[in-house]
């Protein structure tokens, strides 16, 4: 194991020899006379004009907010202390599960330092290692990244998709992986999307060329399917499908592992999706419907010949799997396989001859083995209380793997012989720390309403519960996504520094199944506000922390969150952190792909859901009250929540601030909504994240 450096130890003491006020003005942001009328109400907009990016105004002010948040950045003694802090803690390699294809694995791997994972392959599991693809060649930041491969069915080419600056737009290239080399093949302007081999070629979803200047915030519609042949120009690429009548609808496809199979997924939002496929081996054939409508959601898993295996919450709240072919496809004729259960269904993988079922029971993985006729076999043993991505391997190939990971553990690999189920320690990170220095304990709280909420809360195994430690509240709570035990680098640093990271599974997520997700969308959205509220209650009600040491935290639909409380319940917390967060509730569907978040949150259009939106809406919640110390984080080149909506939150925040705590604006350049962001910009983000936050508790890290 690696060696802490000396600084970690007594790192932190309390301090009154410095003020977190603000020393200087925020800049000057006109309000303008920009209104709208919501069915009978007229509602005010005065800082419109900062949607608009590319103005001189709205770049003016972007210049003038980064200037006062680096000024105030600047004053705080231990900011770069703590990125040195980051840096020691991040640096450790690190490895991905290996994905089998044919004699060859294919993985990921960072030497600690790299600000993207490189891929390499290797043959067996005594053959040499060759780089494949390092993403840090690609640019001098390393802020083009790779999201989105895939390796042909006859394992002669690897696709995968780069995208600069962190923006949703993808451009695939492909590798030769007898060569190493580059084909001479580029696709670009595909968003939202796989790379679904077939033959020699692909498919992929896209839309058209956007305006220019308009790249990052034009509604995108039109979302198409394409069929790429390789060695052909992009333009004589073949239309698939596209419904010309429903412009805001995605598709995604697929196409099974034999090639006998192209599905097709169409969803109007984030949640519910019908399904289309056709058999390949007939060229003539029609598309056939396996479900219709957008209530429920339905996904191809495999198949076995013309048999497809199906995973739904048709019926089944907490997600099946049954079987159905296309002679015979309505739901009500699908053939049970694997029934709902009591916990939730994540996923389903086949590896050898058997599958592998991968639940989420009370928020931790619980793996369960199958044969093909659906019999139950056994539990597959996990290292430990944690969260595995389920087993990867290949029908027909017992060679599998499988990772593990916890807030305190960084993820490893096993490597499972899926005949025996036997498994062994494939690849363990080396770290400068011991995990076993620090505990998580799971916990559960009554919401508002009574219902009771998980939450896991992190520490050092020393910490005292005296009511006066450093704490982070995270929450989502949002689009069916449960969030799991993992370890975070940035976050377990902060428990270094002798905080306390706490998480709470709010409803909105998937943590209990479509119910518990139901319970926190739409008209019940308040409940995922009042379920957070809770949670920092109970943090304060049972001595972990108190008001004066509390910060609250969320990304995305978690800015929501954040944005949200905070102006419903101003004293709360010392600190609020909305990152990237969904801000303006009434005008969200107005910009790129915001229109397929109506189905999560209602749109402002109708009327039940406008009423519902005005009350909570952040940006339009802002009263003349004192608010906590605020860091509000965005970045240029987020083409997903738009900037605007941290714009415009920031303003309005500044304007009506009565208390003595700073209102920032922290406004990342060539960064996105989050994804592919290099190590080095993520060190230097929660440099500032934790400096502002120890300086605003009125702590001092030594």
């Amino acid at each position: 194991m690696k060696q802490l450096p000396l600084f970690l130890i007594n790192i932190f003491i309390v301090s009154t020899l410095f003020s977190q006020e603000m020393d200087e003005s925020y800049p000057s942001a006109m309000r303008g006379d920009s209104t709208d009328i919501f069915f009978d109400k007229v509602i005010a907009d005065p800082y419109r004009w900062l949607e608009d990016e590319q103005s001189d105004k709205t770049k003016t002010w972007i210049t003038e907010q980064r200037s006062v948040t680096e000024n105030y950045m600047n004053k705080i003694g231990f900011r770069d202390k703590i990125k040195q802090q980051l840096e020691e803690i991040w640096d450790f390699a690190t490895m991905s599960t290996p994905s089998k294809y044919g004699d060859y694995s294919i993985y990921t791997k960072n030497d600690g330092k790299q600000n993207q994972s490189a891929y390499y392959m290797k043959k067996g599991k005594e053959g040499k290692e060759e780089l494949l693809l390092d993403p840090n060649t690609l640019s001098e930041d390393g802020t083009v990244a790779v999201g989105g491969t895939s390796v042909s069915h006859d394992n002669k080419y690897f696709a995968y998709m780069t995208s600069g600056a962190g923006s949703d737009w993808k451009e695939i290239k492909v590798i030769d992986l007898k060569t190493k080399e580059l084909v001479d093949e580029s696709v670009k302007w595909v968003k939202f999307s796989g790379i679904a081999w077939y033959k020699n070629g692909f498919y992929y979803s896209g839309y058209g060329i956007p305006e220019t200047g308009k790249e990052f915030s034009q509604k995108n519609e039109y979302h198409t399917v394409f069929y790429h042949q390789l060695g052909t120009p992009q333009k004589s690429d073949k239309v698939i499908y596209k419904d010309a009548e429903n412009p805001l609808k995605n598709h995604y496809c697929s196409v099974t592992d034999d090639e006998r199979f192209l599905v097709i997924s169409g969803s109007k939002g984030t949640s519910g999706n019908n399904l289309i496929a056709k058999d390949l081996n007939s060229p003539k054939s029609n598309f056939v419907t396996i479900i219709d409508g957008y209530d429920y959601d339905t996904w191809v898993v495999d198949n076995f010949d013309d048999k497809l295996i199906l995973q739904t919450n048709y019926n089944a709240p907490n997600k099946q799997i049954v079987t159905t072919t296309l002679n015979g496809s309505s739901p009500d004729s699908w053939n049970a396989f694997i029934p709902e259960k009591g916990y939730v269904l994540e996923s389903l993988s086949i590896a050898g001859d058997k599958l592998f079922a991968t639940y989420l029971k009370d928020v931790q993985t619980k793996i369960e083995v199958y044969d093909f006729s659906g019999k139950y076999l056994q539990d597959l043993e996990l290292p430990g209380i944690g969260i595995s991505n389920g087993v990867h391997g290949k029908k027909g190939q017992n060679e599998a793997y499988f990772s593990y990971t916890s807030y305190t553990t960084p993820s490893s690999s096993y490597r499972l012989d899926a005949g025996t189920l036997k498994s062994d320690l494939y690849f363990k990170p080396d770290v400068a720390f011991s995990p076993e220095d620090f505990i998580t304990e799971q916990v559960f709280y009554k919401s508002k309403d009574g219902t009771e909420i998980p939450m896991f809360i992190s520490y050092r195994v020393d910490l005292k519960k005296d009511g006066n430690n450093p704490t982070l509240l995270y929450g989502y709570g949002g689009f069916n996504i449960s969030y799991k035990p993992q370890f975070d680098a940035a976050k377990f640093a902060f428990m270094m520094n002798g905080g306390i990271y706490a998480v709470a599974n709010l409803r909105g997520g998937s943590e209990y199944g479509e119910k518990w997700h139901e319970g926190g969308m739409l008209l019940n959205k308040q409940n995922v506000f009042d379920d957070f509220i809770a949670a920092a209650n109970y943090l304060k009600d049972n001595n972990y922390t108190s008001t004066e040491k509390l910060a609250i935290h969320g990304r995305s639909n978690g800015g929501l969150l954040v944005g949200a409380v905070m102006t419903q319940q101003p004293g709360i917390a010392r600190v609020a952190l909305p990152m990237v967060g969904v801000l303006d509730m009434l005008r969200y569907h107005k910009f790129t792909i915001g229109w397929a978040w109506a189905v999560e949150y209602g749109s402002s259009e109708e009327e039940k859901h406008f009423r519902n939106l005005i009350k909570y809406s952040p940006l339009h919640n802002v009263k003349p009250v004192a608010y906590p110390a605020t860091l509000i984080l965005t970045a240029d080149h987020d083409d997903r929540v738009v900037p605007a909506h941290s714009f415009k939150f920031a303003a309005e925040l500044q304007y009506k601030q009565q208390g003595k705590n700073p209102t920032l604006i922290r406004i990342d350049t060539q960064s996105g909504h989050g994804s592919g962001k290099p190590k080095s910009k993520l060190i230097e983000e929660w440099a500032d994240i934790w400096a502002f936050t120890f300086y605003n508790m009125g702590i001092e890290i030594n």
